[in-house]
């Protein structure tokens, strides 16, 4: 028996009007139905931090304040944020930036429940942690696959704006579209490395940090993360706001699980200096750029890839590179780690080449 008969059915049971059945089911949309579906595990993250804050020497005189200049001094702050249950055991997903240097952690779930949470692990470049509740059963969300998303298809952002939350004991909804997708910000100066973000036009605001961005079909495809703001004053959202995908988080979190931390530790066991003018003439080369290959280490990935000493390295990973350090530069700037690939243009013997070369794992003593 389909779902509006057994509508109808019960309309006539209970005496209910049929025309106010058909308004109420015309009310259910996706969006509403991803809400309810998703609403039951989004978080509201309390926490207490200590910051370093300036503190004024107490003498007005400037003669007195070269003596006794500004000094630092820890301060009590409290802040919130959001995140998501992702698991029955209590696993709850949430952005860096929202428990760092916490020393107490409190989520309250729908409802007004609380529940002190534990760090199991957070990662600065990723802006991602992972939080564990002390219980069983928790209502969860259903995590999808962020790399079908359809550019102009509907999501919501679920969380807690401006500790909105605590009044209602559920999360706010606000409803948009993907705007874009693989927009790449790169390293910022707090040290996070944005790739791949997912852009929406769904409201997104202070508080909304950590939260699920879901689609239509209540998956959590996305963790929100920054917007853009109209000025340096104006905090409020303007309707550009962006969110990690969540094939990404769920790499990270399930490494934060297990280890409590991101092993971003490889090994190349390559030796390398830059393509000088004289090298270049030396070694009859037509350019001076890149680095030329002056050492490969036994067993090393570089070997196996197939890379020779006095290959010269022109690009990785697409991008022109002059010196070692900025081999390593792509490599972290791409979020990599070992067991990653990446794609070398390396010239030999008057030819152009593109080769493969896997990371290696440096191993511990």
């Amino acid at each position: 028996m389909n779902r509006r008969i057994s509508i109808l059915l019960f309309a006539l049971m209970v005496g209910i009007p049929l025309f106010a059945q058909d308004i109420y089911t015309s009310r259910q949309t996706a969006i509403t139905r991803a809400v309810q579906s998703v609403s039951p595990a989004v978080a509201s993250i309390n926490v207490v931090q200590y910051r370093q804050v300036s503190r004024q020497s107490p003498y007005a005189d400037p003669f007195f304040q070269y003596f006794f200049p500004y000094s630092l001094e820890p301060k009590k702050v409290v802040g919130s944020g959001s995140g998501v249950v992702i698991s029955p055991d209590g696993y709850v997903m949430t952005n860096n930036h929202v428990v760092e240097n916490a020393s107490e952690i409190i989520v309250t779930l729908p409802g007004g429940v609380e529940f002190p949470a534990e760090l199991i692990g957070s990662d600065k470049v990723s802006d991602l942690a992972i939080l564990k509740l002390d219980g069983r059963d928790f209502p969860y969300a259903k995590l999808g696959n962020s790399d079908d998303l359809i550019i102009g298809e509907w999501i919501i952002a679920l969380g807690n704006p401006y500790g909105l939350f605590e009044l209602s004991n559920q999360p706010t909804a606000t409803a948009g579209i993907v705007s874009a997708t693989n927009m790449n910000f790169g390293r910022q100066k707090g040290g996070q490395i944005f790739q791949d973000m997912i852009q929406t036009d769904a409201s997104i605001n202070r508080g909304n940090s950590g939260g699920p961005l879901v689609n239509a079909n209540g998956e959590v495809i996305g963790i929100n993360t920054f917007i853009y703001t109209g000025s340096d004053f104006d905090q409020g959202s303007i309707g550009i706001g962006f969110a990690i995908p969540i094939n990404h988080a769920k790499e990270i979190a399930e490494e934060l699980k297990n280890r409590g931390r991101i092993d971003r530790s490889f090994s190349t066991g390559l030796h390398v200096q830059p393509l000088t003018k004289k090298i270049a003439g030396y070694l009859d080369i037509p350019f001076a750029k890149g680095v030329i290959i002056v050492e490969i280490e036994d067993g090393s990935t570089a070997g196996k890839a197939g890379l020779k000493p006095a290959d010269v390295i022109v690009s990785v990973n697409k991008v022109e590179i002059s010196n070692a350090r900025e081999i390593f530069d792509v490599i972290e700037q791409d979020d990599l780690r070992p067991g990653d690939k990446i794609t070398l243009d390396v010239y030999r013997d008057g030819k152009q080449k593109k080769i493969r070369m896997e990371l290696g794992k440096i191993e511990e003593d």
